[in-house]
């Protein structure tokens, strides 16, 4: 298959965020979509990740992850000095958090377990009582008639084995298979959906060439080799996932964002070209049989050193669905950042107003979800889609015990609007997933910016429904 251009960008612009303090959540906000629009068999879910949520960081046998390390020896890189070590202590409160979950009418809890709690040096010993925990989140979404999807890894690898080199050693593979069918035999009889890896891009990237995530390196050599091995790995646990559960479905969860470049000029094209392979095709095409999408991208290029004598072919895998992840936007510039030079040109210098931007920093741009749909869409053998992650981070606010967060119910209304054309259009899409069920540790922006669809206070840990939790409620029920 040819690689494709860029899709236009759509012409339509978006409007500022309706603006509303109901009194009654319930009886506005009606979309001009229902649940029914979406289709019977669509999967309605959540998801969250084990660091982010679990707590209980050294307890019942738990290893440390590289996040420990990083956010206890490095809590400068954390904004205010945060770490996840408590969390929203989901391990003892579990039964109550997936109680919520049932609450808000969800079908489907995606989770990830932490690795170290099971394999507290990565690989070898098996700690009993982090297997004994992840049957028990299983069991209580079984009885709560909540469908378990389960992900391997996100992002919180084992120190232990990166003491031996991390992604960047090659032994990963069979790290990570080790792992794998240790799981999958474990708790195939209970979960039928699987995913390898939450964002290979976001943990390689972040972790070895960026430097705002665990473990926080510059080495582009490293990041070359992480990214080439993560998706080596991807494919390699898909392989035993089909295997020790034939039964099942296997799944990808991919970081993506629809690229335009600032204007027309040459440079800011190539640069929106480079972070399009690094951001939506990187690690997507060569599980299609794609190869490396490594064209005028010299440094990229470079990943063929690493690449050795029949890995191609292994790459190669066959996913049930494609899950896309995706929240924002980006507008790429030409900038002297080594390695990929480009750059995202922010929101705020592009005049984009403050209400339409998330306490991330990222714009709300719902046609952005309509192109990056249709920019996979045009892969000729791409499997169906889910949206895997949809959210944002809002300004939340705890009043006389309510959180009034329209702009965050505005914001789902739009991308769900954006799903649902591109499906009616043709497009395969069969799920959608928010992020996430409750506040949580949001890695370098540490507790400050709140997702959730319930509010966590970090002093209490008390949870208050949010307005928006009450919207899904009401737009999900039978």
């Amino acid at each position: 298959m040819n690689r494709r251009n860029f899709i236009k960008l759509s012409s339509s612009a978006l409007g500022a965020a309706l603006v509303a303090n109901p009194l009654d959540v319930l009886a506005m906000n009606t979309p001009d979509f229902t649940k029914a629009d979406f289709g019977p068999d669509f999967k309605w879910g959540i998801a969250a990740s084990a660091y982010q949520i679990e707590g209980a960081w050294n307890e019942d046998g738990k290893g440390p992850s590289i996040w420990d390390t990083f956010t206890h020896n490095k809590p400068h890189k954390i904004k205010n000095r945060h770490n996840s070590d408590v969390s929203y202590d989901f391990y003892h409160n579990y039964k109550e958090d997936i109680a919520l979950i049932k609450e808000l009418n969800f079908e489907v809890f995606r989770f990830s377990f932490s690795w170290s709690r099971i394999f507290p040096e990565g690989i070898g010993r098996v700690n009993q009582k982090g297997i004994d925990f992840y049957h028990r989140v299983i069991d209580r979404c079984l009885e709560l008639g909540i469908e378990p999807w389960a992900l391997m890894y996100h992002f919180d690898l084992p120190q232990a084995l990166e003491d031996k080199g991390g992604w960047a050693n090659r032994d990963m593979i069979n790290w990570f298979d080790e792992y794998t069918h240790k799981v999958t035999t474990e708790y195939g009889d209970k979960v039928k959906t699987w995913f390898a890896q939450n964002e290979p891009i976001g943990f390689t990237l972040g972790g070895y060439l960026a430097m705002y995530h665990a473990p926080g390196y510059f080495a582009p050599q490293k990041f070359l080799k992480a990214i080439h091995h993560a998706l080596m790995c991807q494919a390699s646990a898909g392989r035993i996932m089909k295997e020790n559960v034939p039964d099942g479905q296997v799944g990808a969860a991919l970081s993506c964002a629809y690229v335009r470049p600032k204007n027309q000029k040459k440079r800011h094209l190539e640069a929106a070209h480079r972070m399009d392979i690094i951001l939506n095709r990187l690690c997507i095409e060569p599980h299609l049989g794609m190869g490396y999408p490594t064209e005028r991208f010299p440094f990229l290029d470079k990943i063929h050193r690493y690449v050795q004598a029949g890995d191609l072919e292994k790459l190669k895998f066959d996913f049930d669905f494609v899950g896309l992840q995706n929240y924002t936007q980006f507008v790429a510039r030409h900038a002297l950042l080594p390695c990929v030079w480009a750059f995202e040109q922010k929101p705020k210098n592009r005049g984009i107003p403050p209400e339409m931007i998330t306490e991330m920093g990222w714009e709300v741009c719902p046609e952005g979800m309509y192109n990056i749909i249709k920019q996979y869409a045009a892969y000729e053998n791409l499997p169906p889609i889910m949206i895997t992650e949809n959210g944002c981070a809002m300004p939340d606010k705890l009043e006389d015990g309510k959180v009034h967060d329209q702009r965050r119910i505005d914001f789902y209304q739009s991308y769900m609007k954006q799903v649902l054309k591109a499906k009616r259009e043709g497009v395969d899409i069969r799920g959608y997933f928010a992020w996430t069920i409750m506040d949580n540790f949001e890695w370098a922006e540490g507790f400050d910016p709140r997702f959730g669809l319930v509010h966590v206070d970090w002093k209490t840990q008390k949870r208050t429904i949010k307005d928006s939790g009450l919207w899904f409620k009401n737009f999900l029920k039978d």
